[in-house]
């Protein structure tokens, strides 16, 4: 095990908060400093408030101006320069005196080789163990609790514990910052630029307009919010930060009462006037690996996510939650598009795709799946053509104009560590991290579900990963006629629209029944072609985290978990003696039962063996989490935990569907 221990010379900087609170002196504060101890939401009521007639800039500048002060004011930024000895981080200066303590008592008796030296020797030896244990186990288990709800911060916290990952290049600098951001720049360029050139400038037909049925009602203006409304989106959104905001979020939610007035007038003045001031369009960018394990001195490897500032996520719910009510008022939503819709998921896109498969299958026909792959599919949108959606669907007035000026003007840097890129216009896409942009981005592609249906192609999306299947008779012509040209028009709208299909990525997948998978006389074969490249039938394809064979056994997705399970419980297990039974089980749920529990309504009516692989994965979490022997019967300790087994998980979710 790898412990994580501060450089020799570290700098650290301080910021202590604690409302109502003034650390007393020797002697106590006497009445009249009492009096003067300020509570955070004095300190901002203090402020002077901006003159009526304020426009929306000054508005968001008094707001970041006034958090900052009281920032300032409240905990002021410190630096200190502080030497570190190579120790682990759990070794406090009491375990660092009985250490000291232990090796007097050894050197004396060493010296007097008495018996009564030799106990008092051994039982400080004991005590120090078991010091060490508690201080072990009193570290990793805050560690782990302070994640608990996110398994992105456990993840990190446990690899950071067994072996500090490598996830940024090692040379970071302004300049290497200012190469993540021309990197990400001409990517997207060159993509568009590639579109534009090989777009042939052509009407969709009348049959792919999308307002084939009158809209109930437009949506021109966006109503105001009250304070109550506000606040409770705030309270309701994560503590995370960005290095933009003026006020750490989990102090924005302690100064709720003195903090959402500010914030309510800002978003009520950006929604009347159908404006969105520059502050609030410039994000910073973090250039995230896409996968674990990528080398992370090549940029292709990174994926950029835009931070944005609280209070502009706080307006982008606000203008999300009207948006949405509008698409359902008038029934624009796609039916089959399950991405960051409410009671929709993966499982649910799975779901409705297997129970498509399955019934093909028990018809005696062959079914062919194709998995889409768009490549930087929220970057390159055209905002034109974006507004031209918005339109569409029925947005205009003074709410198309807050949309118009949420893309335009929009800026973006990139910062590592305390080094930090210039800023660089974005006229493209829609930001990544931003609340909007997933809405925007299935908004956008709306007319693709036209197109498919028109053909009478099955399909299902999920954000922008679309899966295209049709169902065909073994002795027909594989690919049928009519995918082939459902893909070439698939194809022609995307690059009408600067979305670019990725050919090299995207998958075929061939199913059936055995006995019709035999009787076909059809070889796999490279058949489809996409952007010049080739698509082979595979035998087996990852769909949104779920491995699909032919016959749909779910044996090569099963033997994945297995093996991805028992990685994490081996790591577990290394970790255990440093931890309390809540934090294990802590780990467990987020590293393995979620992989058990997830999509398991797919895996109904599964061979009993199949089924047993997955039960001792949870068998063997249950036994390191409560330290049972293997030789020990298992029900008890499930039972003791609160645990469903394996093939009764899978029926309590098809009964929550």
């Amino acid at each position: 095990m790898s412990l994580i221990s501060p450089s020799p010379t570290t700098k650290l900087y301080f910021l202590t908060f604690i409302p109502n609170y003034t650390k007393p002196r020797n002697n106590g504060p006497s009445p009249s400093e009492t009096s003067n101890i300020s509570t955070p939401q004095n300190l901002i009521s203090s402020y002077p408030n901006p003159p009526p007639a304020s426009s929306l800039t000054d508005l968001v500048t008094h707001y970041n101006n006034c958090l900052s002060s009281s920032l300032t004011t409240l905990a002021p930024l410190k630096t200190r320069s502080v030497s570190f000895t190579h120790t682990a981080p759990w070794f406090t200066p009491h375990l660092r005196q009985l250490k000291a303590t232990g090796r007097r008592l050894e050197q004396l008796y060493n010296k007097t080789q008495l018996t009564v030296h030799q106990q008092m020797y051994s039982d400080h030896l004991h005590h120090y163990k078991n010091a060490l244990t508690t201080a072990k186990t009193s570290y990793y288990s805050n560690l782990i609790n302070t994640g608990t709800g996110n398994s992105r911060v456990l993840f990190s916290t446990v690899s950071h514990l067994l072996q500090p990952p490598k996830t940024l290049p090692p040379d970071i600098s302004t300049t290497q910052c200012t190469a993540f951001l021309d990197f990400f720049s001409s990517k997207i360029n060159t993509i568009h630029q590639q579109l534009a050139s090989s777009r042939t400038p052509s009407d969709d037909p009348p049959w792919m307009i999308t307002s084939g049925q009158p809209l109930i009602s437009s949506l021109s203006d966006f109503t105001p919010v009250a304070e109550q409304t506000v606040s409770e989106l705030i309270r309701k959104a994560k503590t995370t930060t960005c290095q933009l905001d003026p006020l750490p979020t989990s102090l924005v939610k302690a100064c709720i009462p003195s903090i959402s007035p500010m914030i309510t007038n800002i978003i009520n003045s950006s929604l009347t006037t159908g404006t969105v001031p520059p502050t609030l369009k410039l994000a910073a960018i973090t250039p995230i690996l896409k996968k674990p394990g990528a080398d992370p001195t090549d940029l292709d490897h990174y994926r950029p996510i835009s931070n944005l500032p609280f209070i502009s996520k706080t307006l982008e719910r606000v203008v999300a939650a009207q948006l949405q009510s509008h698409l359902d008022t008038n029934n624009l939503n796609e039916p089959f598009q399950s991405g960051f819709r409410p009671k929709h998921s993966t499982e649910t896109a799975l779901v409705k795709i297997t129970n498509d498969l399955h019934r093909a299958a028990d018809s005696g026909l062959l079914t062919i799946l194709i998995l889409l792959d768009l490549r930087a599919a929220f970057d390159t949108i055209s905002h034109p053509l974006l507004l031209d959606r918005l339109t569409g669907i029925g947005i205009t007035g003074a709410a198309l104009s807050w949309f118009t000026s949420y893309l335009t003007g929009r800026q973006q840097f990139v910062q590592l560590s305390n080094h930090k890129s210039g800023c660089s216009g974005v006229s493209l896409g829609v930001p990544q991290g931003s609340v909007l942009g997933p809405l925007l981005f299935t908004t956008y592609l709306l007319p693709l579900g036209t197109l498919l249906r028109h053909h009478g192609v099955h399909f299902h999306c999920y954000a922008d990963d679309t899966q295209v299947y049709i169902s065909t008779k073994p002795t027909a012509a594989i690919p049928p006629t009519s995918l082939i040209t459902c893909l070439e028009e698939i194809r022609s709208w995307l690059s009408r629209n600067f979305l670019k299909l990725n050919g090299n990525k995207t998958e075929a997948l061939l199913i059936g029944s055995k006995s019709t998978l035999t009787k076909s006389q059809h070889t796999p074969a490279p058949l489809i072609i996409i952007y010049g490249f080739p698509v082979p039938f595979s035998s087996k394809v990852k769909s949104l985290g779920v491995i699909l064979d032919n016959t749909l056994s779910f044996s090569p997705h099963i033997h994945n978990i297995t093996r991805t399970a028992f990685f994490h419980l081996r790591n577990i297990a290394r970790l255990r003696p440093s931890l309390t039974q809540s934090s294990t089980e802590i780990l467990v749920h987020s590293f393995v039962t979620s992989r058990i529990d997830y999509c398991n309504a797919l895996l109904t009516g599964l061979p009993t063996k199949l089924i047993n692989r997955l039960q001792i994965i949870q068998n063997s979490a249950a036994r390191i989490i409560t330290r049972t022997k293997s030789s020990d019967h298992i029900t008890p300790v499930l039972i003791q935990l609160h645990w469903l087994p394996v093939h009764y998980r899978i029926q309590y979710k098809t009964l929550l569907l």
